[in-house]
């Protein structure tokens, strides 16, 4: 059994794994830092609580559904893997031919993790902790489950020839468009100009380095291998992330006068969600390009998104969700199949905005009416009151910061 493992490849992919995990603690301190400070705690929490959750769900028929065997191209066997039956130290050939099938298990799961506290960031202060675990539940089981398995699984958009290296359209599309669709059922909080001032840029700060660490075994991770294609999404992660946060401090100078820190932050997280999908299809030399044409596309959306009122608190649709949708887009201009097989052209770019458009159609669709379901027959919103009193006091008896009566 062990003459059939790569040593090196599976410490490398323990790594990848172990770092995608540390990004959904890196994402509660980026969202807690830059919630108010009466819901710190609670914007935190949903991150954390969904690596237990989620895990439960994958082990127990989440793997299987994503990963087992393809039927009609919608969906996997729940019986495959049901409670890691067939899941063990042997390689799958047709997963991970040099690693133990377990850790590719383990690394998807924590693809898995992190998608739904994604979409916290929208509807912070806005759903109460029954709404969130239904969300949570049901979201995974419904949207993100299926969508891996259309894409990465065998389903019918992998088998169109779309690609996604590491969670573009599977992860920051569906979590984006879900977080809009969020913002459209749950409405708007009811605040007092300056209220919605970030709580502490200085743990948002510590959030987004962890994020930056974690996301080099985020994409490169996607190779399974530690390889030559493993090092080209390694270096274009780190490029990508430069050329948005360049940019996007440009744009704030030029229309704003200034470039505050949260734009840095900011900034180099659209980099990052948006070189995701492509980091394994794209020669380096346009790694910065396609974080400068994030920096332009997200604050476009940002601006829309102000425009009209949405109250997307941390704009998770703006820069995750378009970031993601526009990064899948670019693997059918940049693409270069010496890179990884795949090249740009007409009928690649087809396929890639097919792809990105029926996942975020579905994500936004399948939210709304989870949320309005959820709505119908239970209480799923904190009261106005419960806001103002702090959702941190109210729901969780618990405080960040003793300093008084401090939003």
């Amino acid at each position: 059994m062990d003459s059939l493992v790569n040593h090196g490849d599976t410490v490398f992919m323990m790594l990848c794994t172990a770092l995608v995990c540390l990004m959904t603690p890196g994402l509660a301190f980026f969202y807690g830092g830059l919630a108010r400070k009466r819901s710190i705690l609670y914007i935190m929490m949903q991150s954390f609580v969904a690596m237990g959750i989620v895990t439960l769900i994958w082990i127990y028929g989440g793997f299987g559904l994503a990963f087992g065997a393809d039927h009609g191209g919608l969906i996997g066997s729940i019986s495959d893997y049901f409670g890691l039956f067939n899941v063990g130290l042997v390689p799958n050939a047709v997963y991970a031919a040099k690693i133990p099938f377990i850790l590719f298990c383990l690394f998807q799961m924590m693809f898995c993790v992190i998608t739904v506290p994604l979409i916290t960031g929208a509807f912070a202060e806005r759903l109460n902790m029954r709404g969130y675990i239904l969300l949570l539940i049901f979201w995974t089981v419904l949207i993100y489950i299926p969508v891996a398995h259309w894409i990465w699984g065998g389903g019918f958009l992998q088998k169109m020839g779309f690609v996604d290296f590491a969670g573009g359209t599977v992860i920051h599309t569906s979590a984006g468009f879900a977080a809009l669709a969020s913002v459209f059922v749950l409405g708007s909080r009811k605040l007092k100009p300056g209220e919605a001032k970030s709580s502490n840029l200085m743990a948002a700060a510590i959030g987004t380095g962890l994020l930056w660490f974690g996301w080099f075994g985020f994409n490169s991770g996607g190779a399974l291998e530690a390889n030559m294609l493993a090092a080209t999404a390694f270096t274009n992660t780190i490029l990508g992330l430069a050329g948005a946060m360049v940019m996007w401090m440009v744009i704030a100078k030029m229309f704003r006068g200034r470039v505050q820190f949260l734009d840095v932050l900011t900034g180099s997280v659209a980099g990052l969600a948006t070189i995701t999908p492509c980091a394994g299809y794209i020669d380096f030399a346009y790694a910065p390009l396609v974080g400068a044409i994030a920096a332009i596309v997200c604050n476009v959306a940002v601006s829309v998104r102000l425009r009209y009122g949405w109250d997307d608190a941390l704009d998770v649709w703006g820069v995750h969700g378009i970031g993601g949708f526009t990064g899948t887009i670019l693997i059918g201009i940049f693409a270069d199949a010496t890179v990884n097989g795949v090249s740009a052209s007409w009928t690649q770019l087809g396929v890639q905005i097919f792809g990105a458009v029926l996942v975020a159609i579905l994500a936004f669709v399948g939210t709304y009416i989870l949320l309005k379901i959820f709505a119908a027959i239970t209480n799923i919103r904190p009261s106005q009151a419960d806001i103002e009193k702090g959702i941190d006091n109210v729901l969780l008896e618990e405080t960040a910061y003793q300093l008084g009566h401090d939003k």
